[in-house]
């Protein structure tokens, strides 16, 4: 199946770059229209409902981090790659919290948006070499941080939902699978973040938002 992918940013010529680095890994896929602003991003989302999105952070007409929330919960197959002039260290964990599948930098080389792609193709989530040395130099803590980033996108979803206190039956309403798989990603929760309860794997999400 062909990949749809949008570039949602100010300047075109970010999404003549993006295109010409995937045409040299991935011979099928399509580029959607660029969209410049809010506005068109909300367009483009529900007329094409796009693969993978790359979203400039501060694109106009939207509200930064919020904004990947949003996507996310609207369009829940979107996998969103934030390709930003945002300082990573800053910003990263934060949008991967929120719910997108990667972190790069406009400072990146092209084989970094190269493995970025196909991490996130795979249903992985990236972040580079480099910008997880200065989270850890920043004195993140360091385990949770490991553990949260070896989590599916979908993983850290149903994380994030019960750590606002949703119920089995409210996060499977959400992300419109069964209560069956959400019992199933509470356990993979419990195993990869090493807690032994319900209640220690919200301690752990709350741990994450304030790294």
């Amino acid at each position: 199946m062909q990949t749809k992918i949008l570039v949602a940013d100010e300047y075109p010529i970010t999404h003549i770059g993006i295109s010409e680095i995937i045409s040299s890994i991935d011979s099928n896929f399509k580029m959607l229209e660029p969209v410049k602003d809010g506005d068109e991003l909300q367009f483009s989302l529900k007329r094409n409902f796009p693969n993978i999105l790359f979203l400039e952070l501060d694109l106009p007409s939207t509200f930064g981090i919020q904004t990947i929330r949003d996507i996310k919960h609207e369009f829940k197959n979107t996998k969103v790659i934030v390709f930003s002039h945002q300082p990573d260290e800053i910003y990263a964990l934060s949008t991967i919290k929120a719910g997108a599948s990667a972190y790069i930098s406009k400072k990146a080389d092209p084989e970094t948006i190269r493995m970025a792609y196909q991490r996130v193709s795979r249903g992985g989530i990236y972040l580079n070499e480099s910008l997880t040395q200065q989270l850890n130099d920043r004195n993140f803590k360091n385990t949770h941080y490991n553990a949260f980033i070896k989590l599916s996108s979908r993983e850290i979803e149903v994380l994030n939902l019960l750590s606002t206190g949703k119920r089995n039956k409210d996060i499977a309403e959400s992300l419109e699978i069964n209560e069956k798989t959400v019992s199933t990603y509470k356990t993979r929760l419990l195993k990869k973040l090493k807690a032994n309860t319900i209640a220690d794997l919200i301690t752990q999400s709350r741990i994450l938002q304030i790294c």
